[in-house]
């Protein structure tokens, strides 16, 4: 029987009662709380008394553990402490010694570690503060060249072996305070002196969640082991006996809500055959808590394991409870009332709670209604206190475990206590902290005290290490503050309920952003739809199954009557069987009609205020949410997507919506808008992307005629339909469904088209920009997004656990077809095996099939032309013996082998294979730069993975590799609209980004007064100008911090530099987003007079570009800006067109020059193969001369969110 079919009416209520509160509102849920502790002023006093006596006697007893100390000199206020951290967390795991070096350097050389020297109270502590102020010299390189800097070289190389021996046993050291054994022999060996003293042990086994089967089954056994080794040493009453902590996400790869029928079939019956093996020997056995995403299904898996009539009449059944969650309290009455139904008794820890930090990310970056955790440290205490009372009324079938590091927690319990029996509850701490106060609680009270010991190898304990270090770092930490003497025992035991009241309705911690104000008031976060809350799942299912056999009808949506007969069948790619719906298709006489419509489109809307076009653009976005149950289906049964994709879809098309909206405003005395603008979207995007070239245009003030991509027609049309419903009219945005041979062709060539829009293959960006010469304005803009060929270099210091998450993200989420897609991973050699054996575990995890269900991770392709092009490519690496894995998939539908591939290296990839295909090469520490350089050298450049934890390594590569957008320590797909602003550079595109601050700009026009060329007998050829590129190869650019100052004798006008620092963008917390802007490289500058050339060449100065200068009187005009050493040439003359085809190594040229002769210019230039260089008419605008790219961080990935963590409230 499962557990919801042997439910009963109140257990059920309290289900609904925890789900209803999953994301309630801080305020409320504290009040509550509060009114229901029901504690008197008399009894609040007392617990403050008793508590800061506590703290008192703790100070007094003067045997603080060495980790008490370490953090009371080293915590995370200090660069120091987190630089620690961060070192213990990847030192034991690095193999090889280069690796090793860079790191310890990386970390120690940065620390300012005299400032610490003394000053600790542990002679240990100063000790190994000394070494790591002696390591920080020895590594540190001094600029002057003497003979004390030779023999601080020569003990640089002869202590280098020294320095690593003392760093990694300081950080074994640092883990023997925290891990009881590193087996589960050794761990009661040692804990036999605390036994002896009165404490009982609960044993957990160190690791995190399983990735891969061969991960669950290895944790598996090493829980049997324990257990059978543990029940040797139980007898009588459970609670004397030792027991075990289980994680359930170490006995299933896949332990997640989207997996439910995998969990209740493999990972509970593994659990309860733990459990009943724990019960024959009466030990205590408990289900740790996990993630809040989680706790439904845990609390389904408690459910059916409690039930099994073979564990009744044992007592040691246990389950943890976080005070840190919004519906702890309910939860602790859903267990109670479990247990009177079943006629058991279980026990139950009452925990702080743990990961704090991430749960405050996740419901940002998911954009959800509120966070799932208390924002305040007070909070937390406040709900802890409260659970405490609550679990002290509920003995007859609960027995409490208090696990708290915290005097006022124990003095409350303590209190609360009072008339109950010593055998009733008991009090828990880790090991290596809280001794002294636990050693007074247990002297003075007699009530048992549990120590809850980590059990590991070194290389385990490294996560668990560093969350131990985040979670008592910080300043509000009872473990720091009971040794900062500072402190006064009286403001560490102060009532918690007293400083929620004092916070009135202003309960939310200021330090910490709520997901709907993530980018500040200026416009609001999309909504999020949380797949892993039953809640919103049930509510989605609802809606969407009204779609699930729906046909939709559409076609061209114009101004006027269209005149297209050409019907097409539209089906599930995932189903043959699943017909869509059908689309007609437009004719040439549409495309002409359309286009003439959308002059006076143009005129209409462009007349309206920008203000008023953007309220119009932000009603499409709340349009998307409202119908959001049609979009999701139609997203999934048309295009192939899963929920979790559909969601993303959404979410961005929104983003964009708000953002555009924004910018329109921002930029509406900018210039005129262009006029007519087409774009053309792809079908691997079919909303987002669609909606935010239409948004971007329409806030600008353009009319849009819209082709989208043939195999995702239909959700243009609703798209389209919901735009008009917003109040948009029909003549600013039309749409022509289509082929590209008729509306493609047909809008491109068209005189009447003011700018292109375009995302798609590069091949088909070039033909467009040929097309676009012949027939448009010689500065009508191409913004072109297309596709990359994208690296990640992961090193020997990365986390394969993050890496393997990551890769698989990146690789085959959406079945690979994302342009950021990762496609070429190079592993470093050191790691590569291990790494890449647990990738393949991982692999055979992905759920592959029908998108609709939310066990899928990976759906079908989008037709049978895409199936045919990566299954001939694997098929060809397979027949070279080169295929490393591949994984099963089903037959019927348009599915895809997720497959690994080895290959030497990129240079092996002629282009990109867009679908869920991953390519594998090794290389050397040493050669970290080569792979860089061999990246750069493909000419793509969209997005670049880095797993690293040396910073310098992280920001050596970033600062050379050529790309968009590059992502350290995470996945490198689904950049977020205003956050991480997306685009390439070279063949993955023109720029500016997407979603970033110059998109909206480049379709405005901007004033340029154009010139009659000079006439001039001297015509330069390619040889002639080549020359003078060349020329330039060594030529050094001012730094941009003095550029300004260097140029301004030469030139009248000189911008700011562009690329002096970055321009921090707006994010969830515990990353970093970085835009910043870059020169393009050499540029032509081609007047055509002196004068024009010259304040070309000025701009183009300024934002740290090397310019080539060709105009009649060139040479004159900047002899002296020559002489002074600038990166600048000059030639007398005009340059001939055809010359441009053929030159090398210039990344754009800029001229007024008259229409006729910028149109042979941009003619040539179209020519070329390769990327797509500009023509810059623009030429005071000094952002047309920069590239842009984004740096996006994960500074989590060492172990937590140090900064949030210190500046809990």
């Amino acid at each position: 029987m499962s557990p919801q079919q042997s439910m009963t009416p109140e257990l059920h209520n309290i289900r609904k009662a925890i789900r209803a509160n999953y994301l309630a509102d801080e305020y409320e849920v504290i009040h509550r709380l509060i009114a229901e502790a029901q504690l008197s002023d008399d009894a609040r006093v007392a617990i403050s008394a008793r508590a800061a006596d506590l703290v008192r006697s703790v100070r007094g007893s003067a045997r603080p553990t060495i980790m008490e100390k370490f953090l009371s000199e080293y915590g995370l206020t200090t660069k120091e402490g987190v630089a620690l951290m961060c070192l213990a967390e990847a030192l034991l795991r690095v193999p090889d010694n280069l690796t090793i070096h860079d790191l310890i350097e990386d970390k120690i050389t940065s620390g300012n570690w005299g400032a610490h020297v003394g000053k600790a109270k542990s002679g240990l502590i100063n000790s190994a503060t000394l070494a790591l102020l002696m390591t920080s010299n020895l590594l540190k390189d001094s600029e002057r060249q003497s003979v004390g800097d030779t023999l601080r070289k020569l003990v640089k190389r002869l202590g280098e072996p020294v320095v690593r021996t003392v760093a990694g046993q300081a950080m074994k050291e640092m883990g023997r305070q925290f891990v009881l054994g590193r087996d589960i022999e050794e761990a009661q060996e040692r804990g036999k002196a605390q036994e002896a003293r009165g404490y009982t042990y609960s044993y957990d086994m160190l690791g995190e969640a399983a990735r891969t089967d061969a991960d669950a089954q290895r944790y598996y056994q090493a829980y049997s082991d324990a257990i059978d080794s543990i029940s040797k040493r139980c007898e009588g009453d459970v609670r004397t006996n030792p027991g075990i902590s289980v994680k359930l996400s170490a006995l299933l790869a896949r332990y997640e809500y989207g997996n439910k029928e995998r969990v209740m079939n493999e990972l509970m019956p593994r659990a309860l055959k733990l459990a009943q093996k724990a019960a024959a020997a009466n030990m205590g056995f408990n289900i740790d808590a996990e993630e809040q995403d989680r706790l439904d299904l845990s609390l389904d898996v408690i459910e059916a394991i409690l039930s099994e009539p073979s564990l009744k009449g044992w007592d040691g059944f246990g389950v943890v409870v976080q005070a840190f969650a919004k519906r702890a309290s309910q939860t602790l009455d859903w267990l109670y009332a479990l247990s009177e139904k079943l006629d058991r008794r279980i026990m139950v820890r009452l925990v702080k709670g743990a990961y704090w930090d991430a749960e405050i990310k996740r419901a940002q970056v998911m954009g959800l209604s509120d966070f799932p955790v208390f924002t305040r440290k007070a909070c937390s205490d406040v709900s802890y206190l409260a659970c405490s009372k609550q679990l002290l009324g509920m003995t007859d079938r609960i027995y409490p475990q208090f696990a708290t590091h915290n005097a006022h927690s124990v003095s409350a319990v303590l209190e609360l206590a009072k008339g109950l029996g010593r055998d009733k509850f008991e009090f828990q701490r880790l090991h290596g902290m809280g001794e002294s106060l636990h050693d007074q609680v247990l002297e003075d009270s007699g009530v048992p005290c549990r120590i809850y010991a980590p059990v590991g190898a070194h290389k385990d304990l490294l996560a668990y290490l560093v969350r131990r270090l985040l979670e008592n770092g910080a300043n509000s930490s009872f473990v720091n503050q009971i040794v900062d003497t500072s402190i006064t025992p009286e403001e560490i035991a102060k009532d918690p309920i007293d400083v929620v009241k004092t916070l009135g309705h202003n309960l939310s911690s200021k330090a910490i952003v709520h997901p709907s104000k993530l980018f500040g008031e200026q416009r609001r976060n999309s909504k999020g739809w949380d797949i892993t809350d039953p809640v919103t799942v049930e509510e989605i299912d609802e809606g969407r199954n009204r779609y699930k056999s729906h046909q939709w009808h559409g076609g061209p949506v114009l101004a006027v009557e269209p005149a297209s007969d050409e019907v097409v069948e539209v089906r599930n790619p995932a189903n043959p069987d699943d017909l869509v719906g059908h689309i007609t298709y437009a004719s040439e006489a549409d495309v002409s009609a359309a286009l003439d419509a959308a002059q006076d489109g143009f005129k209409q809307w462009s007349a309206l205020s920008a203000e008023d076009r953007a309220e119009l653009v932000r009603k499409v976005g709340d349009l998307y949410e409202e119908n959001v149950h049609e979009l999701f289906a139609l997203t999934t049964r048309e295009a192939g997507k899963s929920l979790l994709d559909a969601v993303a879809e959404i979410r961005e098309a929104v983003d964009f919506a708000m953002f555009y909206a924004n910018e329109g405003v921002r930029y509406k005395d900018a210039g005129e808008a262009l006029g007519v603008v087409c774009c053309i979207s792809p079908w691997n995007f079919p909303l987002a992307i669609f909606t935010g070239q239409i948004l971007a245009n329409l806030a600008a003030g353009n009319a849009v005629v819209a082709k989208p991509a043939e195999q995702t027609s239909l959700l243009a049309v609703r798209a389209v339909e919901l735009m008009h419903q917003a109040g948009i009219p029909k003549a600013a945005i039309q749409l022509l469904p289509g082929t590209g041979a008729t509306v493609g062709a047909g809008l491109t060539s068209d005189a009447r088209v003011n700018g292109v829009c375009f995302t798609g293959s590069t091949m088909t960006a070039q033909r467009i920009n040929k097309a676009m010469t012949e027939h448009m304005e010689p500065d009508a803009p191409l913004v072109a997004e297309t596709g990359g060929l994208n690296a990640m270099i992961v090193d020997s210091t990365a986390l394969p656990e993050q890496v393997v998450r990551d890769v698989l993200a990146s690789s085959f989420q959406s079945a690979g077809q994302r342009c950021s897609a990762l496609r070429m991973l190079y592993v470093q050699k050191d790691i590569a095996d291990n790494l890449l054996e647990m990738l393949y575990g991982a692999m055979e995890e992905l759920g592959i099939g029908d998108p609709w269900l939310l066990s899928t991770d990976v759906g079908p392709v989008i037709d049978e032309n895409a199936r045919k092009k990566i299954n001939d490519h694997c098929q060809k690496f397979e027949q070279q013996g080169k295929l490393l894995k591949k994984i099963k998939v089903p037959e019927k539908g348009l599915f895809v082998s997720p497959a690994v591939l080895q290959v030497s290296g990129i240079e092996e990839l002629e282009e990109e294979i867009f679908g869920p295909v991953l390519h594998v090469a090794t290389f050397e520490a040493k050669d970290i730069d080569k792979v860089v350089d061999a990246v750069n050298a493909k000419g793509y450049g969209l997005t670049f993975g880095i797993h690293s934890r040396v910073d310098n390594r992280i920001e050596h590569i970033a600062s050379r590799i050529k790309v968009g957008n590059t992502y350290v320590n995470r996945n490198q797909i689904g950049a977020i609209v205003g956050s991480q602003p997306f685009g390439g550079e070279g063949l993955s595109g023109t720029g500016p980004k997407a979603g970033g601050p110059q998109y909206v700009r480049r379709f405005l026009r901007a004033e340029v007064v154009h010139k009659r060329s000079e006439s001039s007998n001297k015509v330069l050829g390619a040889d002639k100008v080549q020359k003078l590129i060349d020329k330039l190869e060594k030529a050094e650019v001012p730094a941009a911090d003095r550029r300004k100052e260097a140029l301004r004798p030469w030139f009248k006008n000189v911008p700011a530099p562009l690329d002096l620092g970055y321009e921090e963008m707006p994010g969830p917390t515990g990353e970093q987003n970085h835009l910043s802007c870059h020169a393009r490289g050499t540029i032509l500058c081609l007047g055509p007079d002196a004068e024009s050339a010259v304040e070309q060449a000025g701009t183009a100065l300024s934002q740290g570009n090397k310019v080539v200068v060709i105009a009649p009187g060139a040479e004159k005009a900047l002899a002296d800006a020559i002489k002074a050493g600038l990166p600048v040439v000059a030639a007398d003359g005009v340059i001939a067109p055809d010359a441009l085809t053929q030159l090398e190594g210039y990344a754009a040229i800029t001229s007024v020059a008259e229409k006729p002769l910028l149109k042979q210019y941009r003619q040539a230039l179209a020519r070329r193969d390769g990327a797509l260089l500009p023509i810059i008419t623009e030429h005071k605008l000094d952002q047309r001369y920069v590239i842009e790219r984004h740096l996006c961080i994960d500074t989590t990935a060492a172990g937590g969110n140090a900064s949030l963590i210190a500046s809990a409230e």
